[in-house]
């Protein structure tokens, strides 16, 4: 029998919560988090104590010197530790995280941190090593990467793949100030819950680099080892054609 009401089962939850009530789930919103939670089972990773990752942070901070002749100069420098983490009583709100609650976003390798605060060519980066100081077991997502055909929709058996699929989307999406802050309540919503399950945080693919993003819910959970400063010098964008020219169709009429 399958787990799930059907293979839309989180787009229906999704606008639920995003249009009706986020607080108080309704009796089928409560039924698909069960589901989801107990489906993720399946997809507990485990991150070992020491694991290396990364976190990138657009811009840095400023140190005075005195070079030759006695003159003072300011130098770039990278960000201290404690700015590379969210600060505990004013956390922006985040694709994981309600605003005010804290939670760490970090990545597999050095360019996916960086691709994920997606700077600007000439602006500059403090990038962070962090170490894990205890095993975490995570929710991973990244796992689960298929596109349903039509025939698929009547079949049970593919549904629970499609349902994380289009968990794993949601969380991939990026993330930009213009953003509308309801667009983060489902997957908030997902977070609380895969933590009061006792998970420790979620891995999901990125959109912008070829590793995974882990986000870890208590930062405490790593520390600062090394930090550096990066200069952006090049972006590399890629464009695919999705409908018709407005002056194509214009004169096909």
């Amino acid at each position: 029998m399958a787990v799930f009401d059907s293979w839309s089962a989180f787009g229906t939850f999704a606008d639920r919560v995003r249009r009706q009530s986020r607080h108080v789930l309704d009796r089928e919103s409560g039924r698909f988090l069960r589901a989801l939670v107990k489906t993720s089972v399946k997809r507990a990773r485990t991150i070992q104590r020491g694991t290396i990752l990364w976190r990138a942070q657009l811009g840095h901070a400023w140190k005075r010197e005195i070079i030759h002749g006695g003159i003072k100069v300011d130098v770039a420098i990278p960000y201290p530790s404690r700015r590379m983490k969210p600060m505990p009583d004013r956390a922006r709100e985040g694709r994981l995280n309600a605003k005010g609650i804290p939670c760490l976003y970090l990545s597999t390798d050095l360019e996916t941190a960086m691709s994920e605060v997606r700077p600007w060519i000439g602006s500059k980066l403090t990038v962070a090593q962090f170490q894990v100081l205890k095993d975490l077991e995570v929710v991973d997502c990244s796992s689960d990467q298929i596109s349903l055909l039509l025939d698929d929709a009547s079949r049970p058996r593919k549904w629970e793949r499609a349902v994380w699929t289009g968990v794993n989307r949601a969380f991939s999406e990026p993330v930009s100030p213009s953003d509308d802050i309801a667009d983060y309540a489902p997957t908030q919503v997902l977070a609380e819950s895969f933590r009061e399950a006792g998970y420790a945080g979620v891995a999901y693919r990125s959109t912008l680099g070829q590793g995974v993003n882990i986000a870890v819910f208590d930062p405490a959970l790593a520390r600062v080892i090394r930090r550096m400063l990066f200069d952006v010098t090049s972006i590399q964008f890629g464009f695919s054609h999705i409908s018709v020219p407005v002056s194509a169709l214009k004169r096909r009429k």
